[in-house]
């Protein structure tokens, strides 16, 4: 009786952001055009020196999700009132994506979500996702102190799987952490559309196709 390959693959490691979630792209859209912004207003925010170190100090954990609210309000030009719930309106699960990474712990893969954090107070943007529940392993930066690229945290969510680097898939749609992924042996896959990354997944894992 044929069986079916073991697959190459032992861990699959998922951004949160725009991999587990709506494209962020269109996320920020709308954000724009709900509040009045004009289109690349909050990427411009985000490109500012001082929007990078406000995310940065998000992501690490330095500073809460209201003093982020203030200060990337003030670059904005918007009000701060609840400012990251606000952003993250549009934030839905990318049902297809959860959708193969249930698949892929049904079927032995250890799976895990590696998110550079925007905090949990007053807006939490991971509620509804029942991430615990669906993945083995998720480890969120604030909670440890370091961010995507920086190596080690891909070192400590690979620990915590119990799987080589050369044993995982790392699903991304932001290249530098894809390259720093590479780097370190891990098989990096970029995800900027949900249908096309998750149809290709299944091929690389062997699972059923969506």
């Amino acid at each position: 009786m044929a069986t079916s390959p073991k697959p190459k693959y032992d861990g699959l490691i998922f951004d949160f952001f725009g991999v587990l979630t709506f494209n962020m792209v269109e996320v920020i859209s709308y954000f724009e055009d709900r509040e009045g912004l004009a289109r690349g207003a909050f990427l411009q925010a985000w490109a500012d020196p001082r929007g990078q170190e406000l995310f940065r100090q998000l992501e690490l954990g330095r500073i809460s999700q209201t003093d982020w609210n203030s200060g990337f309000a003030a670059l904005l030009g918007a009000a701060p009132d609840n400012l990251m719930a606000r952003y993250l309106h549009d934030a839905f699960p990318a049902h297809q994506m959860l959708k193969v990474a249930r698949q892929a712990r049904s079927a032995g893969i250890r799976t895990a979500v590696l998110s550079n954090s925007l905090g949990r107070e007053p807006y939490d943007p991971y509620a509804g996702f029942d991430l615990h529940g669906t993945f083995n392993e998720v480890v969120l930066s604030s909670e440890h102190g370091i961010r995507k690229p920086d190596p080690a945290i891909f070192h400590l969510v690979l620990d915590k799987l119990g799987v080589p680097a050369t044993k995982c898939l790392f699903l991304d749609d932001s290249e530098e952490n894809l390259a720093v992924a590479h780097r370190l042996g891990i098989t990096p896959l970029l995800a900027l559309d949900e249908n096309v990354a998750a149809s290709r997944l299944c091929g690389l894992l062997g699972l059923s196709v969506l």
